[in-house]
């Protein structure tokens, strides 16, 4: 029997705007019986993969696109809430596709991600989310299944130790801390050189999560 196909209200990025792969092959990804809601109205369910619009449905010519106010650059929900409001009303659950809080651009600025929406969909609204992606466990085991590697020959690079470090260990996996990323402001350290013991033993026990190995920068 050919399963009924389920409508999303997506959080995604504008065309050429994405700091990852571009949405539209996000979408692919998702499989053929998810597509894309006009509004929160005919929703199934909400998809939460970006931070910068709401987008329609259609070709990128003719999908409608709603910005979400200045939550990428500043973190406020005004732009925001008035539709977790209402998706909250119709008792829509989010499948949060970026967990990512925050990311730093190469020029230095912040930006905000749909890690911190969902949570703002749970806390605010009584939303009912479910996270892929960093620091979660499936998102480690669905890498090394495709990887085809024992966790004991992977390492995991990345700046954030609420996500890549807890979801790292959390994997049996080991990881690599980055400290010129978004925690160098709290590490009081110029970028590029490596903090000192004492700095780095107060961010692990106030995040709560330790590295097995610590990097000024990361270079290929």
């Amino acid at each position: 029997k050919k399963k009924k196909k389920k409508k999303a209200l997506w959080f995604t990025w504008e065309i050429g705007n994405s700091p990852s792969a571009d949405p539209l092959d996000f979408l692919a990804d998702c499989g053929s019986n998810v597509e894309i809601a006009a509004d929160v109205e005919e929703a199934d369910f909400i998809i939460a993969h970006g931070s910068g619009i709401v987008r329609g449905p259609g070709e990128e010519d003719v999908a409608s696109s709603r910005p979400l106010g200045d939550f990428i650059k500043t973190g406020e929900f005004d732009g925001v809430d008035p539709t977790l409001e209402r998706c909250a009303e119709r008792g829509l659950p989010m499948v949060c596709a970026n967990p990512d809080f925050v990311v730093l651009r190469s020029d230095g600025a912040f930006e905000h991600m749909p890690g911190k929406i969902a949570r703002r969909y749970e806390e605010r609204w009584g939303g009912e989310c479910r996270y892929f992606g960093k620091p979660h466990p499936e998102h480690f085991g669905a890498c090394l299944r495709e990887l085809g590697l024992d966790p004991t020959r992977v390492v995991h690079v990345g700046d954030s130790l609420h996500h890549d470090v807890a979801g790292a260990n959390a994997a049996g996996v080991e990881s690599v801390f980055v400290t010129g990323g978004i925690h160098l402001e709290e590490l009081g350290c110029p970028l590029g050189d490596l903090p000192g013991d004492e700095a780095l033993r107060e961010l692990f026990e106030r995040e709560g999560h330790e590295p097995t190995h610590v990097v000024p920068m990361f270079r290929l």
